[in-house]
């Protein structure tokens, strides 16, 4: 994910476990990136005399896909990478001979020399860090009272291995660096929550405060509806877990494409998809109006691969194809932030332009096009639309002007 930038320029030249010590009680409080927080321990356990080459975190987290995160760090080229660890690790053989097996799963701690040759048979990164030199290496859980499963590694090249001196200093600094990491795992959580259930943009309002009933802004956006044709038939005539099936598989297609392509979800309502490509200081009207039609066109290319190729889990069910939606593009301003009771609050967006964008969606049906665009995102766009007409729209005084992308796009069906 992400690489280190830290050297052993940022800490203290020499410093003692003491000084370290104070350092977590004190200012490493004010650090918020875990990443920056794990690099300016390991460089000050080498300020420290202490003789670490490689040193690791992991920590497990709350998320839909991940496992949780690690950092490693090598003295060797003064490099820290963070890495996504996936749940499919968790079954593979690698993980399983790995020392952090046991001491992620069962709270274990692991220490070794690498030169033994039956620990080397029995995993095989201890062979190969014994080929890096590396003598000794320790992994230690990191409890802290939380729910989550964390572990550090410490290895050296020290001949003969960690002296016992070195080893007590470790673990009492591992001690209370767990405590901070388990505050940076819960505001990660924190953040991993908002994200999947508002979306990346509302979940950062969210988490830095914006949780009062009415606060919120007004936003300049090109905004997305889409539905799913025919849905309520599906509906009817599949049982649940298939009709959540068919639209989890039918939202991955529309979220990746909004998501490649700059976009923010802000709803999902029943089979429907509101979205939004705002614009501003950083973003034009014309870069935002052409990144939405273009996801637009890459949404119905997955709903077309979907048709074609389907998943297992989808293939064994009956009578679901083809699936066709509708898209319409509309731009204007709208409130992005909270709306509804004070004990229940929802972050969304509401406005005319959503209004709009709705009951334009629903022409996608009668006028046969499954994109729709309304005339002021029409005016940003940089390549050919047909002119669909003039179209009164209800809560709409006047006529709004529709355009659709040219053929080959196959008409929606009726």
């Amino acid at each position: 994910m992400r690489r280190g930038t830290g050297s052993p320029a940022t800490v203290p030249e020499r410093t003692t476990v003491e000084e370290i010590e104070a350092w977590l009680l004190a200012d490493a409080m004010g650090e918020d990136d875990l990443l920056a927080l794990f690099e300016g321990l390991v460089w000050r356990l080498v300020a420290a005399g202490l003789p670490v080459d490689r040193a690791s975190l992991h920590v497990g987290t709350l998320h839909p896909q991940l496992y949780g995160f690690a950092w490693n760090w090598s003295r060797a080229d003064g490099l820290c990478d963070e890495v996504k660890v996936s749940e499919a690790v968790l079954k593979t053989d690698a993980y399983r001979r790995n020392p952090l097996f046991r001491v992620v799963e069962y709270g274990e701690t692991f220490r070794a020399k690498t030169g033994d040759p039956e620990i080397g048979d029995r995993y095989p990164l201890m062979a190969e860090l014994s080929g890096q030199g590396i003598t000794e290496y320790i992994a230690v859980p990191l409890r802290a009272g939380g729910a989550y499963h964390n572990a550090a590694t410490a290895a050296t090249r020290q001949p003969g291995g960690f002296a016992e001196r070195e080893i007590a200093a470790l673990q009492r600094l591992t001690r209370l660096f767990a405590l901070h990491v388990e505050r940076h795992i819960v505001l990660r959580i924190a953040g991993n929550v908002l994200d999947t259930y508002l979306g990346a943009e509302a979940g950062k309002r969210v988490l830095h405060g914006t949780i009062k009933r009415g606060a919120g802004e007004p936003v300049r956006a090109i905004i997305w509806a889409s539905d799913m044709r025919g849905f309520t038939d599906l509906a009817d005539r599949l049982d649940g877990s298939d009709t959540i099936a068919l639209l989890n598989a039918y939202f991955e297609g529309l979220v990746g494409a909004v998501l490649d392509h700059g976009g923010e979800v802000l709803k999902f309502i029943g089979d429907g998809l509101l979205a939004g490509f705002p614009y501003g200081a950083l973003v034009t009207a014309g870069e935002a109006a052409n990144a939405s039609l273009s996801a637009a066109e890459a949404a119905l290319a997955a709903v077309d691969r979907l048709n074609e190729v389907p998943p297992a889990a989808l293939a064994r069910i009956e009578g679901w194809r083809p699936l066709r939606t509708g898209i319409a593009l509309h731009e204007g301003e709208v409130f992005f932030g909270n709306v509804g009771a004070p004990e229940r609050l929802d972050f969304t967006a509401i406005g005319r332009a959503v209004n709009a964008a709705s009951r334009v969606e629903t022409l996608t049906k009668s006028l046969g096009r499954p994109i729709l665009v309304t005339g002021p995102v029409a005016r940003h766009i940089e390549r050919p639309l047909d002119h669909m007409g003039e179209h009164s729209l209800r809560g709409v005084a006047q006529p709004v002007s529709l355009f659709s992308p040219p053929p080959p796009h196959r008409p929606t069906e009726t």
